[in-house]
């Protein structure tokens, strides 16, 4: 069997991430997603850009511990009119003391004469002294392409030449970046296919966003093409419509064909199994809920509420699920509904370890009593606890303490006896306790 060939994974989350609106890490919080990412066996973490923040700065002074991740620090090649010695910016970048080291620079011949208001054979040269330079520091240089699929539209032999530029200046890799999104899978492969024609074996990278919703399929064209390098975040999080999602290529790459046979990139099976965990810490930190619908890491990725699909999916779960959930640390959901069957119910009572024989007549009524309810308004399919409840009241599982017969609550404004508005509830509840009918009340400007 042939050597399998590397795929190296380089995650942009930290400085990527951070321009998604409303998102805005700590330097403690990049340091706990890092260390997540080292954990999963990304082979490049981006910590962000030295100088331009005080929080990247913070990061930078005070770097994780990682076990196999490597940290990037990212920048910008050399500024028109100044020398890779007095530009204040990329000595920042430098002095941050990080192994590896991005340049994001110019590669389509709009933004260098409009952008930067230079000529093409000066931004060549700022390309060229940039990357000596670093290589000359002893870090591992990488080039981002900025634009780079409009201006290989526009102008492709000058789009090529940044990139040959960069690695002949001693770039470890050229990463062709679609930095507005716009670029689809079957362009982004033909031209990667091209340049890595072009260019020293295994040192192209591949940077997409997701303006047009397919960031993850362009990246999957661009490594079928050659490209191997791939920059993502997590979630996809990222400018705009965010970035290409690392959460749904890896597991495209370690399990399915043909490129589970054919590459290695570092992240293994076991290193997978924390997917989901590293998709959901980052939600967390954010303070935003997790997708449920996100494939493989969302809590519906796995669910399966139509009676028939989950009947196939108990006898064999491979035909209805593309991989198994475990793999990436996530789970299989049978959720009860007015579409389930009695598969459904009888996972949902083993669940709850409610025992009772499959063929029980009480299944079938009580399957058809939970549709009613559903029809009513009640929705059980993401209350699962609030369902098992109703199913032990249905089969008289558990003992009845008390009977609401009926209640009533009130709210008021009214002035308090210091002259202040307050606002009260009041509640009058009749229920039967034992056989015998109570009448309750409460008042209060706390709930009651």
């Amino acid at each position: 069997m042939a050597a399998r060939e590397r795929v190296w994974i380089y995650d942009t989350t930290l400085r990527d991430g951070q321009q998604a609106q409303g998102v805005d890490f700590t330097a403690e919080q990049k340091r706990r997603i890092a260390q997540a990412l080292d954990m999963l066996g990304v082979d490049y973490v981006e910590g962000g850009w030295p100088g331009a923040n005080p929080t990247d700065s913070a990061f930078f002074e005070a770097p994780p511990s990682m076990k196999r991740a490597r940290i990037a620090a990212f920048g910008m090649t050399r500024r028109a009119g100044r020398s890779v010695h007095n530009d204040e910016t990329l000595a920042a970048v430098l002095n941050a003391g990080a192994p590896v080291v991005c340049l994001v620079g110019k590669s389509h011949v709009y933004h260098v004469k409009t952008a930067l208001g230079i000529d093409l054979d000066a931004n060549l040269e700022a390309i060229r002294s940039s990357i000596d330079h670093v290589v000359k520091q002893g870090r591992e240089a990488l080039f981002d392409a900025e634009h780079f699929f409009d201006g290989f539209r526009s102008d492709p032999g000058y789009a090529a030449l940044c990139v040959r530029t960069a690695l002949d200046a001693g770039a470890r890799w050229a990463v062709l970046c679609d930095t507005n999104g716009g670029t689809l899978p079957a362009e982004i492969g033909q031209v990667v296919d091209r340049i890595c024609a072009e260019s020293p074996q295994s040192s192209i990278g591949i940077h997409t966003h997701n303006d047009a919703e397919t960031a993850v399929a362009s990246t999957l064209a661009a490594v079928d093409a050659g490209a191997r390098q791939i920059q993502g975040t997590v979630n996809g999080i990222g400018e705009r419509c965010g970035n290409a999602n690392l959460i749904s290529i890896l597991p495209a790459l370690v399990l399915k064909e043909p490129y589970r046979s054919q590459f290695d990139i570092g992240v293994d099976e076991n290193g997978l199994h924390s997917l989901t965990l590293v998709s959901r810490l980052v939600d967390e930190i954010l303070n935003e809920p997790p997708n449920r619908r996100a494939p493989y890491v969302g809590a519906s990725a796995f669910a399966h509420k139509a009676g028939l699909h989950v009947s196939a999916i108990v006898r064999n779960p491979d035909t209805y699920e593309h991989i198994v959930p475990d793999s990436v640390g996530n789970a299989r959901s049978l959720p009860v509904s007015r579409q389930a069957g009695r598969a459904n119910l009888r996972a949902l009572l083993q669940r709850a370890g409610i025992e009772i024989d499959p063929g029980d007549k009480r299944v079938g009524r009580l399957l058809e009593h939970i549709k009613v309810l559903e029809d009513a308004g009640y929705a059980f399919d993401a209350a699962e606890a609030s369902l098992v409840l109703r199913v032990r009241e249905y089969l008289r599982l558990d003992r009845r303490f008390f009977d609401v017969e009926r209640y009533r609550v009130s709210v008021e404004r009214r002035r308090g006896s210091d002259g202040q508005e307050v606002t009260a509830s009041e509640a009058v509840v009749v229920a039967r306790v034992d056989g015998e009918r109570r009448i309750s009340a409460s008042e209060s400007i706390d709930p009651v």
